[in-house]
């Protein structure tokens, strides 16, 4: 009764010719012969599929981030870079074995190859998730192009019947356009003086701007508004800018009121336009004359820094010395470098962002290939256009049953027959290959439409065109647009969090590393902002040299008692020991109420500090094998102190306590360890002396915010191309907090003199 109950399910559900296709579909996988071949294929789909559709599932919305994680991207390209070779392979497997007989030869592609091949073309769709923009070199695109032409081969060399090519053309002229819009991006890119050339035209006008003597006179008289209001950095329109080009640069036409060139000016004299949107105007102007230190091109001179400085610190942060905004200086200063982030390594072409650009590349584009795909179906019917739409569901069974028919059927069989649940994967995998390929579509032109690349295009816009102004519709829709985009949750500036303290199995052994587990992200506190500005300010005002947080022992009157402490032979060992000393204390006398603000700037900052010791030591001022030798031997002298198993096993506060025992005491030379370890690292002893030291004082954890403040930003300023090279590579994981200061220190021209041995660690200041 059981089995006519099921024979009777699947007549219900299965006609006879229903039946015979799947037949068809699930002999692949009942001849023994072919049984691995198919299997392994259906396997590797399956797995590509689901981590497409995971990355995909876990996209952050509120992030319209159009960077890609380094680690997925690096991971996805792996994987793919070995999709193809071995999907060909299979292809050409389920090929012979569609072939097997002499009749079967005169017959078209088998089921099984077609569908392989239908996985290898929205594969090929689904690549540019993995795919930087780059405005630079063809290497990927060539090596695409190759692929796509490859796939082309396959989809008009084995398809006979006019029908099932038309469908796989189909698929292979989308693959096409992706190509061939790689190639336009590319272009454009790097012709355009707004992307490619822009570093070099913005040369010249910087240089041509401060030609006038009054223009800095004139930035320094008024209040903040006016400060900003007569910035004439450019945010948009250098194309309008070039006259001609010249031996040494550009030629250029000078800005007058009236035309299309946007300078922060303009845009800040928009009375109507809310603030967030005017700093990420002035955010993207400085993102351009920044991007001229990652193209090799002059450095900033004292007279610009100046002008950006005066900027900066009287216009945006101090409003006419009554309100102070860090805030919104580091609000800038991080859209700065999420600019610089995705104009180096967007896998989205948010790059070229503007009305024209969205009508063109997402209305007027999918019409042109509408039309290619219309006459791409012809013309596999040989120009007779009855018969070649009518072919499409002659020849191509899926699509005249449909694929619930034929997954309703399968699901009847795949309880008692393995061969229909391989099938019901196959079909599963297609069917979810082309959701996620839609989806991305989707998902593109909404990062797009709400990226701060088309908020700053329509901005100029808006800002260039009274009419738009004057027009209820576009007016109305900007600010909706703009109500959304300010609805939704931005990406915060966050400081990583490591702490050599917290070391333990099995995070330290030699075959794990030192693992990112070990790391957590928390948001900047403002506590941490406002120090980093004042102590800016304060050097300023004074014109006095950064220092290691010598400068700070001085104005604290501890110089005498605490400045061996800044005395190392490296930068490295001065933030080891400086950090060690601060997790003692935060164990052993943490915060009070009234210390919370300075507990919590000094702990997020140290903390960070130590990660970049660990994780990123080429973005600090020592020589990178310097940095990482100090922390190797940090971590065998930490071992020795503490004994191997309280090195792999015991807390953060047993830790300490062990420490402290073995520290030196306070009036105890520092010069050998209490051990008598000689040459040996002695950073744990001395910044456990140096917590020992710290205990006494009243206002300990308001020194150790101020040294802290004072040491995150000497690492940060550099000119040095190592350092510099060091912040470009990590702008593809989003940045770091560092790149952050550094990119500020660098408008202002706070920078760190050349490393000699008299000034190793002694201080960087402000340009003259």
């Amino acid at each position: 009764m059981g089995h006519l109950h099921l024979n009777i399910n699947q007549a219900s559900f299965c006609p006879q010719k229903l039946e015979s296709y799947i037949g068809n579909l699930t002999s692949y996988y009942t001849d023994k012969s072919n049984e691995p071949t198919m299997v392994s294929a259906s396997v590797i789909m399956f797995v590509l599929t689901g981590l497409f559709f995971i990355l995909n599932l876990f996209s952050s919305f509120s992030d319209v981030s159009a960077i890609l994680n380094p680690k997925v991207r690096l991971f996805l390209s792996s994987a793919l870079s070995l999709f193809l070779p071995v999907m060909s392979y299979l292809f050409s497997e389920a090929k012979n074995a569609g072939y097997s007989t002499a009749s079967a030869r005169t017959a078209d592609l088998s089921l099984m190859a077609g569908l392989i091949l239908a996985w290898m073309l929205l594969v090929e769709l689904l690549r540019k998730k993995v795919d930087e923009i780059r405005m630079r070199g063809y290497s990927s695109t060539i090596q695409r192009a190759g692929r796509v032409a490859w796939l082309g081969s396959l989809v008009f060399f084995n398809i006979k019947s006019a029908g099932r090519k038309a469908v796989f053309s189909i698929l292979w002229i989308l693959c096409a356009t992706k190509v061939v819009q790689r190639i336009a991006f590319t272009e454009v890119g790097k012709r355009s003086y707004a992307h490619g050339k822009n570093a070099s035209v913005l040369t010249s006008y910087m240089a041509q701007m401060l030609e006038h003597g009054e223009h800095r006179q004139e930035r320094r008289l008024g209040s903040a508004n006016d400060v900003l209001k007569r910035c004439k950095y450019i945010v948009m329109g250098e194309k309008e800018l070039v006259k001609e080009a010249t031996a040494d640069g550009y030629e250029l036409n000078e800005i007058t009121p009236d035309d299309s060139i946007i300078t922060v000016g303009k845009v800040w004299e928009l009375a109507e336009t809310d603030q967030r949107l005017k700093r990420l105007c002035l955010s993207f102007a400085l993102f351009k004359l920044l991007r001229r230190r990652f193209e090799h091109l002059p450095a900033m001179t004292d007279e610009e820094a100046h002008d950006c400085r005066n900027l900066i610190l009287n216009g945006l942060y101090n409003n006419n010395g009554q309100t102070k905004e860090a805030e919104a200086v580091f609000q800038v200063m991080n859209d700065e470098v999420n600019f610089l982030s995705e104009y180096y390594h967007s896998v989205i072409p948010v790059v070229f962002a503007s009305p024209f650009f969205l009508l063109t590349n997402y209305f007027l584009l999918p019409i042109v290939v509408t039309v290619l795909c219309f006459m791409s179906i012809i013309l596999c019917g040989n120009g007779d256009v009855s018969y070649a739409f009518g072919s499409l569901s002659a020849d191509n069974y899926t699509l005249r049953s449909g694929v619930a028919k034929i997954a309703i059927c399968l699901l009847a069989r795949a309880a008692q027959s393995p061969p229909a649940f391989f099938s019901i994967v196959d079909l599963s995998t297609t069917v979810f290959l082309f959701i996620i390929f839609f989806y991305e579509e989707i998902w593109e032109f909404l990062v797009f439409l709400l990226s701060n690349w088309f908020m700053v295009s329509l901005l100029c816009n808006y800002t260039a065109k009274p009419h738009w102004r004057e027009s209820p519709t576009v007016s109305g829709a900007f600010r909706r647009l703009l109500c959304i985009r300010n609805k939704m949750s931005h990406a915060s500036l966050n400081l990583k969090q490591f702490s050599v303290l917290n070391l333990r199995w099995p995070l330290n052994l030699p075959l794990f590393g030192i693992l990112s587990l070990a790391v957590e992200a928390k948001t900047v506190p403002d506590s941490v902002k406002e120090s980093i500005m004042e102590c800016l300010v304060e050097h300023d005002r004074h014109s006095t040299p950064l220092t290691n947080g010598r400068s700070v022992l001085d104005k604290h009157h501890l110089s005498q008692q605490l400045s061996w402490a800044c005395m190392g032979d490296s930068v490295a060992e001065v933030i080891l020991t400086w950090h060690i000393a601060t997790s003692i204390l935060e164990v052993k006398r943490p915060p009070q109420s009234k210390e919370e603000a300075w507990g919590r700037t000094a702990t997020r900052l140290s903390k960070y500090c130590a990660y970049l010791m660990a994780f990123h030591p080429e973005l600090l001022p020592d020589n990178q094998e310097k940095a990482e030798r100090v922390f190797e031997d940090m971590k065998k002298e930490l071992k020795r102190v503490i004994g191997c198993q309280a090195y792999y096993f015991s807390s953060q506060r047993a830790r300490v306590e062990k420490i402290m025992q073995s520290a030196p005491g306070v009036n105890e030379n520092t010069t050998e360890t209490a051990t008598g370890q000689g040459d040996q690292s002695r950073v744990v002893l001395n910044g456990a002396k140096l917590g020992r030291s710290l205990m006494a004082e009243a206002n300990k954890w308001k020194v150790l915010a101020d040294v802290w403040t004072e040491l995150i930003i000497f690492v940060a300023p550099s000119n040095e191309e190592d350092r510099v090279k060091g912040h470009e590579d990590v702008l593809v994981q989003g940045g770091e907090f560092v790149t952050v200061v550094w990119a500020l220190t660098t408008h202002i021209g706070v920078s760190r003199p050349p490393p000699t041995k008299a000034s190793r660690t002694t201080g960087a200041q402000p340009e003259a």
